[in-house]
């Protein structure tokens, strides 16, 4: 039988899982009788843990307070958060760096010497780039969230690439992150469909609209989401094949360039957008992969013509 300290460190570890716990199931797991889950529960609630018990069913789950008490993390959990925290301070919402470092400070102070060791071993050996793209702003991000959770109408400026500003009624659904952007899908009220926007062009407009009935998302999200950032957006949509299996396309097209599909083990399908034809037909070329282009129209004239030039400029003596 475990002694009393360690017992209400195990009981505590068990509650800080998002689950309601049975009194029997928490007394077999400690290998104690209900009573004693029950003297315990209370001691823990006398150092400041919220512990709330279900009416009837001898329920127990740890609620938030007003205060951050204590969590207890496993190996693999402080590892994961102390990578984490690593990552948020080399940037990409704006604001957070300084207190990461603070949080991963304190937490590889507690860390044990096996964990610090792997964590350190990991930081040795990475070097970051700091972000090129716009950062988000964290309080945006966070009222963002806030909305879709709460399933409120949201309504924000939003600022389009040749820097005009719309303001558009959504229905926010999910955050995406990719890359080192964040994206919101939501339903469009004034279009009537789905909808991808960037973070970091938003300013929402508060307080929330009226609460609304979350819909059913699209088929295959990632794609969804992965065609509205590379595709649906911009002036010319094009579609490729590479000749090459997807996994090797994959290895060198990032989710925010271009949406790929299997055709077969030797060939897949690109979709990428663009607002240049010459950029389109560069970039895809420059891969290093043999491809053919089906659509737009316009980009398929485009390469033959570039390829005319490029031809004559190398036959040039």
């Amino acid at each position: 039988m475990l002694e009393t300290s360690a017992r209400l460190l195990r009981l505590l570890s068990l509650l800080q899982m998002p689950r309601e716990w049975a009194g029997a199931e928490l007394a077999e797991r400690l290998d104690v009788d209900v009573r004693t889950v029950r003297r315990d529960v209370d001691k823990l609630r006398a150092l400041g843990y919220p512990v709330h018990a279900a009416r009837g069913l001898a329920g127990y789950r740890l609620g938030a307070g007003s205060t951050l008490p204590p969590l207890l993390l496993d190996d693999e959990e402080a590892v994961a958060v102390a990578v984490g925290m690593r990552t948020a301070a080399s940037g990409g919402v704006a604001g957070i760096e300084e207190s990461s470092l603070r949080a991963l400070t304190k937490l590889e102070t507690v860390l044990p010497s096996r964990l610090r060791h792997r964590v350190e071993g990991l930081s040795a050996v990475t070097v970051t780039i700091p972000p090129g793209a716009a950062t988000v702003d964290p309080d945006v991000l966070m009222a963002v969230a806030a909305a879709a959770r709460a399933h409120e109408q949201l309504r924000f400026d939003y600022r389009n690439q040749d820097g005009g500003e719309t303001l558009r009624r959504t229905e926010p659904h999910r955050l995406v992150h990719a890359g080192r952007r964040w994206y919101l899908l939501a339903w469009d009220l004034d279009r009537g469909d789905w909808r991808t926007f960037r973070v970091d062009r938003m300013r929402p407009r508060i307080p929330t609209g009226p609460r609304f009935v979350p819909r059913e998302l699209p088929e295959d999200l990632p794609g969804h989401v992965g065609r509205g950032i590379t595709t649906r957006a911009y002036r010319y949509r094009a579609r490729f094949t590479l000749h090459v299996p997807i996994t090797v396309a994959a290895d060198r097209i990032a989710p925010t360039v271009g949406t790929l599909q299997a055709i077969d083990e030797r060939s897949c399908t690109l979709h990428a957008g663009s607002d240049s034809l010459d950029e389109l037909a560069l970039h895809v070329g420059l891969f290093g992969f043999p491809f053919e282009v089906h659509e737009p129209p316009e980009l398929v004239a485009h390469v033959r013509e570039l390829a005319v030039r490029l031809a004559a400029a190398a036959d040039r003596p």
